[in-house]
């Protein structure tokens, strides 16, 4: 059951401000776009930006995390939540104060020096606690619990920004990094918790549409997928030993090989939003793999399996997600332009590219193509869907029975 109220009125009236997805959407695509287009011009030397105090990759990676990446994460779960759990929609005015507070984070973040260091940590995380405390009353309050473990994905993302900034404040740049690692985590946690479930959920509802078939989920396979999830991110981020940590996400990836092959992804080829989120999967599972080999395989590094975690099992995910909600939310059809298709498809394309890059087999002077790339799949999205997230939304359609979750996500 959703529990929003009547949109809101008066000054926040305005269509955008009716549920969390429509400006959160919008402003992190958008800087997205932003953050990319300034890292090509500046690894081709074209202009010379300064990130003091940031180093050209923190600044990256803490941008694309807490700023594109963050702002995506928390539209989704103040727009789900309704629909899954029955609390009260995060709108109008209170929807624009954690607009405000992602604005002015991005400000402080870029301020200089102008604001004080402290000032600057607290500005740049206040969305993500923000928004803890706006929803954690009506799940305390909600009938179940589980919901309570979306959570963990926003104070995961606060911690990590607060020690992003106290390690620059301390100038120990490891410490910064780790932050950061933290915050990629907490996506982590969203994409296991969120995208698997919603895949199965929105697999069972196409199968049972196309030939009547029902996909159940098994409660014992998802608590084991959260406790191997819980064993990776503590082999990553504990400082255990790199054999340890590669047998923990080798685990992980079995788990989640057991759990994606009960989708039955052969029977969903003529659902692009389905079959992309089964894609998503696979790239997630081939990182888990990738991460646990670097313990055993010389020739790959570090950083092959964050490739591939973020350029292709995130941004599809979080591609096709944001699509459907674009789609579902403001009353239009679950059928993608044949444009995203080829978005859909750009982005497994250059998660490809960004791999091979990492394992060696291209050059790096590959890099400012791929991120051109992956702009224009998500410049597609915004000329496909940006008027979508501003204008009102059409009357809403009525539907089968049982739909209650697909529809709130």
């Amino acid at each position: 059951m959703n529990n929003s109220s009547q949109p809101p009125s008066g000054l926040f009236a305005a269509p955008i401000w009716h549920s969390a997805f429509r400006p959160f959407y919008l402003v992190g695509v958008v800087y997205g776009l932003g953050i990319m287009g300034l890292w090509i011009l500046t690894t081709l030397g074209t202009i010379d930006f300064t990130f003091d105090p940031y180093s050209l990759s923190l600044w990256h990676g803490h941008e694309m995390i807490f700023g594109f990446s963050g702002a995506v994460v928390a539209g989704f779960i103040l727009t789900a939540l309704p629909g899954w759990a029955g609390t009260e929609e995060i709108s109008g005015g209170r929807l624009a104060l954690l607009v405000l507070l992602w604005f002015l984070g991005r400000i402080a973040f870029y301020s200089g020096g102008f604001i004080p260091p402290y000032g600057v940590l607290i500005l740049d995380s206040s969305l993500y606690f923000a928004a803890m405390i706006m929803v954690l009353p009506g799940l305390l309050q909600a009938e179940n619990k589980h919901y309570l473990a979306l959570l963990p994905i926003l104070l995961m993302l606060c911690l990590g920004n607060v020690i992003f900034h106290l390690g620059i404040m301390d100038g120990d740049m490891v410490r910064a990094s780790w932050g950061i690692q933290i915050g990629l985590m907490g996506i982590v946690v969203k994409f296991i918790l969120a995208g698997g479930f919603l895949a199965t959920v929105f697999t069972g509802n196409a199968l049972r549409q196309k030939n009547g078939s029902v996909l159940t989920v098994s409660p014992f396979l998802e608590y084991i997928s959260a406790f191997s999830l819980a064993l990776f991110i503590y082999g990553a981020l504990s400082g255990a030993s790199q054999n340890l940590a590669a047998g923990f996400a080798f685990i992980a990836a079995l788990v989640q090989l057991v759990r994606f092959l009960r989708w039955g992804t052969l029977h969903v080829l003529d659902a692009p939003l389905v079959l992309i989120m089964h894609l998503a999967y696979l790239w997630f599972i081939a990182a888990l793999v990738l991460f646990g080999a670097v313990a055993f395989i010389p020739g790959i590094g570090p950083n092959v399996w964050l490739h591939a975690f973020t350029v292709g099992a995130l941004s599809l995910m979080m591609l096709s997600l944001i699509t459907r909600v674009a789609l579902r939310h403001t009353g239009r059809p679950l059928v993608p332009a044949k444009a995203m298709l080829l978005s859909f498809a750009i982005i497994f394309f250059v998660a490809i590219l960004r791999v091979m890059i990492s394992l060696g087999f291209l050059s790096g002077d590959w890099l400012p193509v791929t991120a051109v790339i992956w702009s224009i799949a998500f410049v597609i999205y915004i000329l496909l869907h940006g008027l979508m997230l501003i204008k009102a939304s059409l009357p809403k359609q009525k539907g089968p029975k049982g739909r209650a979750v697909e529809s709130a996500s």
